[in-house]
């Protein structure tokens, strides 16, 4: 669909002349476009995103936590002499003073960022330096919210990340058994089954307040983290709809899931998915280098177990939306979820193994 961009950026709190309007970057949420204008008399960039309110139904929760957040992280930068234009998102704000435009005409909601100059977000890691500067970027943005308080956030997907609902989800999909696959698929259900007690070791903590709740990003993948161009060292963490309370094991164990594994996620071949130590070391000697006190002992203790924890959640999905006729997970081949959930039990098995020598590795560094 064609939008007046004129008139979108006339009701943000801009004094621009637009000069052109195209489609940017890659990713498959929300509508990312890149606005070229005259500012000043000098050509200027700002990034202006049609917001998917099919999936993000509360647009001005969703839009309120990204303000709560990126505002306190631009004090914080500026208390330390960065410059929050470029070390965080940046909000331009509507007329009317919200952080989003709502087209009545078009029933579409804008939002503009300040564009990030001389930055680059990779889909893919193109060298070992990348994951740990992602590491290092997700490291420092856990540092720069460890007092920010969490429970100012709405949830935007409910019990995200509540293993315990999680694998209750997962005993219905088992029970129901739609298609009549469970039969086929014993091994990989016995799997999850006998590792129940993992479901309730991160939420009984943050439930009982051993675990401080904190702000977690939930989308910690390299596509998220700014690098610059010409150093290639971490500048920001971008893509915040998913931003939520909940425990850094989380955001931590997200990474090494997807990160420390040198196969696709989806790979029928077993013999090439593996969990790679050395680059679990790499990221873990990154973040934890930049978190400093932001993180807590309760939190260190659980980083390498959050890693299992989030490989083990995910891998169930994927068997539940299986059981369930591929429902929820976009499939492209017949067994395409059997395939995702049975790279995601390798990599649990590995980590298993190596549970010792990863947690010797969080506390050397």
């Amino acid at each position: 669909m064609a939008y007046d961009f004129n008139k979108v950026l006339s009701n943000f709190q801009l004094d621009v002349e637009l000069i052109s309007c195209e489609r940017y970057g890659e990713g498959h949420i929300n509508e990312t476009y890149l606005a070229v204008v005259k500012e000043d008399g000098k050509e200027k960039n700002y990034i202006v995103q049609k917001i998917n309110s099919n999936l993000f139904k509360d647009v001005d929760k969703l839009m309120n936590n990204i303000r709560l957040v990126t505002e306190f992280n631009r004090e914080k930068i500026k208390a330390r002499g960065g410059n929050p234009d470029r070390e965080s998102l940046s909000i331009v704000y509507a007329k009317d003073g919200k952080p989003y435009y709502h087209c009545e005409s078009c029933d579409a909601y804008f939002r503009v960022y300040k564009f990030i100059t001389d930055a680059i977000a990779y889909q893919v890691v193109e060298k070992p330096e990348h994951f740990y500067e992602s590491a290092v970027a997700f490291g420092n943005f856990a540092n720069l919210l460890a007092e920010f308080d969490a429970t100012k956030l709405y949830e935007v997907l409910p019990d995200f990340h509540n293993t315990e609902k999680r694998f209750r989800d997962f005993e219905a999909s088992l029970k129901a058994d739609k298609m009549g696959r469970a039969a086929s698929v014993k091994e990989e259900i016995d799997f999850y089954l006998s590792r129940k007690d993992y479901c309730g070791r991160i939420v009984n903590l943050l439930r009982s307040g051993e675990m401080p709740t904190k702000v977690t990003h939930n989308d910690t993948k390299l596509n998220n983290v700014m690098l610059d161009a010409n150093t290639g060292k971490n500048v920001a963490v971008i893509d915040l709809d998913t931003i939520m309370p909940g425990s850094i094991c989380y955001d931590f164990g997200d990474s090494i899931r997807f990160g420390c594994n040198p196969a696709a996620e989806d790979e029928p071949d077993l013999s090439k998915v593996n969990f790679d130590i050395n680059l679990f070391e790499s990221y873990a000697k990154g973040y934890l280098s930049a978190v400093g006190k932001g993180a807590t002992q309760i939190e260190r203790d659980n980083l390498a177990f959050g890693a299992i924890l989030m490989t083990y959640e995910c891998g169930m999905r994927f068997l539940a939306d299986y059981l369930d006729g591929d429902v929820y997970f976009r499939t492209h081949r017949e067994g395409h979820n059997l395939d995702r959930t049975r790279t995601q039990i390798k990599l649990v098995k590995d980590m298993e193994k190596l549970l010792p020598e990863m947690e010797a590795i969080i506390k050397k560094y």
